[in-house]
């Protein structure tokens, strides 16, 4: 679909979703976005073992690095959340993305550590900006297919961290470290779509229907808010483990296979492509099937499923590393944007907020997961540390101490009544 097509249909989108409807050319463009969005913001990690030999860097600041653009989104995404939650600001979706134009223009001229680190922090910024709003965006486009909006708003950041990789392969290999000037034109075209998708959610927030459901939703009951904590401790908790282990082999895996197989730069990326790419269509098909299956199965089945594969990667060879790492991320990221609706359903009429608390803490704990990894390797070496990060999705068997989806519908309905 081009770009002008999918503006038009944003156009001619209905001012907000009913109870039934579903506007999927909404979700498409605020997808494409999401896509355009992560793929600049991955490509940050994606290109360590550039500026690890450029800049002669060492593993822990590489660390800082990693630390500072997924810090500045962790602290910033409930920020913007909370405010929008009080104050629906559409303009905030395209002020976003100009602030990630401005990081990838600062990274292609960065020539210090210093600059590299200030250049991350806007892309840190831009990311923060979008994710609460476009999380909002999908879920006031979503009817009563919120595990599929979700889904489909997830799978383009997805497949935006898939191709990061790839990218550094076609743009930074050849062309080094101001390969990242391509990348002001996509963040200009990202400015261009969330103008349109902005003029539809000031026109959504204005309507009546919009208004009506608003007003619907319910407030949490005193007695079941120590529960509700509870269980949101358990959830973030999650988010932690797969965060951490999933920012360990996005940021660090590359560095086990050029050591271990003696692959290049660009032939290692291939394979952070294919974990990376498996999670985005794992991502796609987890939204559907928690949508039928229940989330917090679903959110089981994903950190159970990559557990025993995850302690096996390290002590696999060149090929069976391919595939497992491709497994591992189907399975493993499959549960990103249900993770995202039952932090919703638990604390319902605060989507931006909570949007912004989960999707900001994976960055988060994922930018300190990856300092703590960059400082051990520095102490005992790559291969070592990945044996460790193996035992990560193990954590998941604490699933079991999330409420139910029927519980939690019990709670929601509770809330409505009273």
């Amino acid at each position: 679909m081009s770009l002008p097509s999918l503006t038009k249909k944003i156009n001619n989108a209905s001012p907000g979703s009913t109870a039934n409807q579903t506007i999927f050319g909404v979700l498409l463009a605020i997808s494409l976005v999401h896509l355009f969005n992560d793929s600049m913001q991955s490509v940050i990690p994606a290109i360590f073992p550039i500026l690890k030999e450029t800049m002669n860097l060492s593993y822990t600041q590489i660390g800082w690095i990693a630390f500072a653009i997924n810090f500045t989104a962790s602290i910033m995404q409930p920020v913007v959340g909370l405010f929008s939650d009080k104050r629906p600001t559409p303009a905030l979706l395209p002020i976003g993305m100009g602030f990630t134009f401005t990081g990838m223009l600062l990274l292609a001229y960065a020539s210090s550590y210093s600059a590299v680190l200030l250049a991350v922090v806007f892309v840190g910024l831009g990311s923060a900006t979008f994710h609460p709003e476009g999380s909002k965006v999908s879920h006031m486009a979503a009817g009563n297919r919120r595990g599929l909006a979700q889904s489909i708003f997830q799978v383009g950041g997805n497949a935006g961290q898939s191709l990061a990789p790839l990218l550094t392969s076609l743009i930074f290999v050849p062309y080094g470290q101001f390969g990242a000037i391509g990348f002001t034109g996509v963040a200009a075209a990202g400015i261009i779509v969330q103008i349109f998708i902005a003029r539809w959610y000031g026109r959504t927030i204005r309507s009546e229907s919009f208004a009506k459901k608003h007003r619907n939703v319910g407030k949490i009951r005193p007695e079941l808010k120590n529960r509700i904590a509870f269980a949101m401790i358990i959830l973030i908790s999650l988010v932690f483990v797969r965060s951490w282990y999933s920012s360990s082999i996005a940021s660090y895996y590359s560095f086990n296979l050029i050591e271990g197989f003696g692959l290049s730069v660009g032939d290692a990326q291939i394979y952070i492509f294919l974990f990376l790419a498996a999670g985005a269509l794992g991502t796609f098909f987890g939204g559907t099937l928690a949508d039928r299956f229940g989330k917090r199965n679903l959110i089981f089945v994903s950190m159970a499923g990559s557990a025993p594969l995850a302690l096996i990667l390290p002590y696999a060879n060149l090929f069976w590393s391919g595939v497992l790492l491709a497994v591992i991320g189907f399975v493993l990221i499959s549960s990103f944007s249900v993770t995202v609706v039952y932090a919703q359903m638990l604390i319902p009429g605060k989507i931006g907020t909570v949007s912004g608390l989960i999707t900001g803490l994976a960055f988060g704990l994922g930018g300190l997961g990856a300092l703590v990894v960059g400082n051990w390797i520095d102490k005992i070496g790559i291969s070592p540390v990945m044996q460790l990060c193996s035992f990560l999705p193990l954590l998941g068997v604490i699933t079991f101490l999330l409420p139910s989806d029927r519980k939690l519908s019990e709670w929601t309905e509770g809330a409505s009544e009273a």
